[in-house]
């Protein structure tokens, strides 16, 4: 996608294997030496298990635990063979569903929350919690271009391609970008669902959990400034002046229905072939939030977005995919979206493949109304103050009547009180007889 031209699988099989091979050849090396040599004696021996049909488990014949070890890379190797060619293959079929990108995008558009659930266990739309406005929030660290993801998003459902665009992107590397959380709606003219952009991760990992659990659990809101614990006082004070100008607006609070996690394909690519601490930490990072309990819906995980794919070959794109499969855990092929700094048809469908895989599965999360909200009608606090007052009125009426009368009749109440008792002696063993009879 982007600046690449995709081909035919057969035209792009010598160079794309020829860098995969480098890739598995380059994880080869970082093998301990006894590994690689009983390595190399499980290549052999596969060989001759193929061309002698023998079964795949006679080759534990060397034993001594070298050889289970081999077993194991190897099958590491094919899966990342396997996920590698898939991965490519993706965009083939990219180039060739793209003639179909109108009936795409209007799928997209003619979305409303809730219409694409699964109906499970006996369970009706009625019976879940459907929110007004569907809420992805795009989270990733600095720089990995999520403003930008969200503007190219908004090309692709606005009529007027020459329009301004909606968000705000950093064009340096001084400070986080955005500091309020940013809500987009998609279109524009819409409400069936939103983006909200924020600010980048941490470094720390302790912020970026506290930051993201406040979030997943309370809901998010245009306008809110984003503070961490580690911000610097001076950082703090700013943010706080601005938000008192935000306080008399009523914005609405909306629960997050689906993440888009969002990195730098090129960040990633140098954690890949680098060394360096500094360099291996961006992946460490990603690692981190991305395992975060409160990003994730039951077993949903994020959707992953590669960015600034355009600017590298298409093998080290598929590489990139493949990587973050292994290390986040998920399908490259199918849950990490490569999306280019382009506008071409290619680019657009891949823009509606990941909107539609997010409101799938946002649907498919919905929480269910709780029993007691279907049971007992809520009542408005108004309802409960007017009562206290009113059994107030009658309590201090009663008293002020009750002490009015002690007045007029000079009564004393303790004799009043025990005349009135006398007055009630009850024979209960009579009482008890007369039952009984």
């Amino acid at each position: 996608m982007g600046g690449d031209t995709i081909t035919s699988p057969s035209s792009i099989s010598e160079e794309d294997s020829s860098s995969l091979e480098q890739e598995l050849s380059n994880s080869a090396s970082q093998a301990p030496t006894f590994f690689r040599d009983d390595m190399s004696m499980k290549f052999e021996r596969g060989n001759m298990i193929e061309n002698n049909g023998m079964a795949f488990g006679e080759v534990n014949e060397v034993g001594n635990g070298f050889s289970s070890a081999a077993l194991d890379f190897e099958a590491s190797r094919r899966r990342r063979h396997n996920a590698y060619r898939e991965v490519l293959q993706s965009y083939d079929e990219l180039q060739i569903r793209s003639e179909n990108l109108k009936e795409a995008k209007s799928k997209i558009l003619s979305y409303t929350p809730g219409a694409w659930m699964e109906k499970v266990g006996g369970m009706q739309l009625t019976d879940y919690d459907v929110p007004k406005t569907t809420s992805l929030i795009l989270i990733g660290p600095k720089g990995s271009g999520k403003s930008s993801l969200v503007n190219r998003i908004s090309r692709v459902f606005e009529e007027d391609k020459f329009a301004s665009e909606r968000a705000q992107v950093s064009y340096s590397s001084v400070g986080d970008g955005t500091y309020f959380l940013q809500e987009y709606m998609i279109p524009k003219s819409s409400t069936s669902f939103c983006l909200y952009d924020t600010r980048s991760l941490s470094d720390d990992s302790s912020n970026n959990d506290e930051i993201l659990k406040l979030w997943m659990t309370k809901g998010v809101r245009h306008g809110d400034p984003v503070i961490r614990n580690s911000d610097s006082p001076s950082l703090r004070t700013r943010l706080k002046c601005k938000d008192r100008w935000n306080r008399f607006l009523s914005s609405e609070i909306r629960m997050v229905n689906f993440v888009i996690f969002v990195v730098n394909g090129i960040s990633v690519l140098k954690s890949m072939d680098s060394n360096d601490d500094s360099e291996t930490k961006y992946s460490q990072t990603l690692a981190r939030a991305f395992s975060c309990p409160y990003v994730s819906f039951k077993d949903d995980k994020p959707v992953v977005v590669v960015t600034h794919g355009d600017l590298l070959s298409l093998s080290d794109r598929a590489r990139i995919r493949v990587h973050l499969g292994e290390l986040l855990g998920i399908p490259p092929a199918k849950q990490i979206f490569d999306i280019a700094e382009s506008c071409d048809p290619v680019t657009e469908l891949t823009i509606t493949d990941m909107l539609c895989f997010c409101l799938e599965h946002a649907d498919k999360n919905l929480p269910r109304k709780s029993w007691i909200t279907k049971k007992v009608p809520t009542v408005p606090l108004s309802a409960y103050i007017l009562l206290l007052i009113t059994l107030g009125i009658i309590i201090i009426s009663a008293y002020v009547h009750h002490a009015h009368i002690r007045h007029v009749k000079g009564a004393k109440p303790h004799a009043k009180l025990h005349k009135a008792s006398a007055k009630l002696d009850i024979n209960w063993h009579k009482i008890r007889h007369l039952w009984l009879e």
